[in-house]
């Protein structure tokens, strides 16, 4: 067995690289633009393409590890990442550069669901929050270091050097991985022929409906957007009745009836949902109510991020400490006086009437991230780590979805506009406090989810 520093140093610059590929790209857009002779509209898919790569196939692929083996997988996914970095970097163009981005989500979405599914196997079991807080603070590291990161290398190398830097990063996880995850067991043979490709397609292009429905229209929800998400529903009544029908579903409808492992996945989708508010209407508020510029919006901003990665590894130490459960309702309370307080915000406040919730929000977001991630992987059976492992990243990636269209619109109703950049500082502030009342009455309905599931309410009082 090797060392399990070696262990957590591979995982965890597997869960850098994933998380620096979503947010790296985001500041480089308006030089794509340009590059490429392209609309803003256009270059956006440059991120929405990663994304949706992400989310269409988080599910699948924990499953294809589950049954082809992690580490094999792990390996196939560093690589294709790596080798789609590189694509993205020489691209000509901007669609052949969106292709590759999409080869590179691919590539991230072995790497974020097999990273959680393998601590349960290569870290002891007394070590898992620990494990779990390290990489939480290498996610939160990633998506707080990709926008500056991203700035140096435009100003000092060109556009190519945010998709490039990832080439020497890839290459030395893949050889950490190699050479220090723990073998995979021996496959039973004809095991590989149980995976549900059905299944799997069918589930890819219901997330993508519902993916497309929240994202595009650039903040109005029109009849393509409707359409998107009657088929996205669709979609979901298709795919129970495939999984209840076929001899190796992608997904056991069983897994539902743990109500750990659900309540940890709704739990997941709701607290995202409100961590994503912040991001979407952050902005508008610091450069509309507190006439911030650009660059101090910028370093607000990234407190959020910096909080919650300083608060990973403590937490994930509590957890281990004082247990996931109890910490996850901490976690929760605490979310819960954040988002109260952001709804309470007045101008006259200024930056530190931001920071202080904000940094009670997202360092207790941390907390219960780390709590719920430990409490749902070591619910799940060990042939089901990479299948509920791809679970739990969807809830969170569907919550950042969700938050982004549906938090916004919250809370340009809640400004009594749509032109938010034209809006006077009350109408700002009206914005704000909407969407942080309804991201309290989220958490608040994440507590009674807690509260009401026997298994989580009984291990708390332990």
């Amino acid at each position: 067995m090797p060392p399990v520093r070696w262990v957590l140093l591979s995982l965890s610059l597997s869960m850098l690289l994933s998380s620096l590929g979503t947010s790296i790209a985001n500041v480089g857009l308006p030089t794509l633009a340009h590059a490429f002779n392209a609309s803003f509209q256009q270059v956006q898919w440059v991120v929405i393409a990663y994304l949706l790569a992400i989310t269409t196939l988080i599910v699948s692929v924990g499953r294809l590890g589950d049954v082809m083996g992690r580490r094999r997988l792990m390996l196939v996914g560093i690589g294709l990442f790596t080798v789609a970095s590189g694509l993205c970097g020489i691209a000509p163009t901007l669609w052949l550069l969106i292709a590759a981005r999409v080869a590179q989500g691919l590539g991230a979405a072995v790497m974020m669901v097999l990273t959680m599914a393998m601590v349960g196997e290569a870290v002891p079991k007394e070590k898992t929050g620990s494990a779990m807080g390290l990489l939480g603070t290498m996610s939160a590291i990633g998506t707080a270091l990709g926008p500056t990161l991203g700035g140096l290398l435009i100003a000092g190398f060109g556009w190519p050097a945010l998709f490039l830097v990832n080439l020497p990063l890839g290459i030395l996880t893949f050889i950490l991985t190699h050479q220090y995850l723990p073998k995979d067991h021996q496959v039973a043979k004809g095991t590989q022929s149980k995976f549900d490709v059905m299944g799997s397609v069918l589930l890819a292009l219901t997330l993508a409906a519902y993916a497309l429905a929240m994202t595009i229209g650039h903040g109005s929800f029109g009849q393509i957007n409707v359409t998107l998400l009657l088929l996205a529903l669709l979609g979901v009544g298709f795919f129970v009745f495939i999984e209840l029908r076929t001899e190796a579903p992608l997904i056991q409808m069983a897994t539902f009836q743990n109500s750990s492992l659900s309540a940890g996945f709704a739990m997941s989708a709701l607290v995202t949902t409100v961590v994503m508010a912040t991001l979407v209407v952050g902005p508008f508020y610091l450069t509309g109510a507190l006439g911030l510029d650009p660059w101090h919006v910028g370093i607000v901003m990234s407190s959020g991020p910096i909080i919650a990665a300083l608060t990973g590894a403590p937490a994930g130490r509590l957890v281990d400490r004082l247990g996931a459960y109890r910490m996850g309702i901490v976690g929760l309370i605490g979310m819960v006086i954040g988002a109260s307080t952001m709804a309470l915000l007045s101008g006259g406040f200024g930056v530190a009437g931001y920071i202080v919730p904000l940094a009670a929000l997202t360092g207790s977001y941390a907390l219960f991230q780390v709590a719920n991630n430990t409490a749902v992987m070591t619910s799940a059976r060990p042939d089901q780590r990479g299948v509920v492992s791809g679970m739990l990243n969807l809830s969170r990636n569907l919550g950042l979805i969700t938050g982004a269209s549906v938090m916004g619109a919250v809370f340009a109703t809640g400004a009594s506009t749509t032109s938010l950049l034209a809006a006077p500082p009350s109408s700002i502030e009206s914005g704000m406090q909407l969407t942080f009342a309804v991201a309290t009455g989220l958490i608040l309905l994440a507590l009674v989810i807690a509260f009401s599931n026997p298994s989580i309410s009984n291990r708390t009082r332990q």
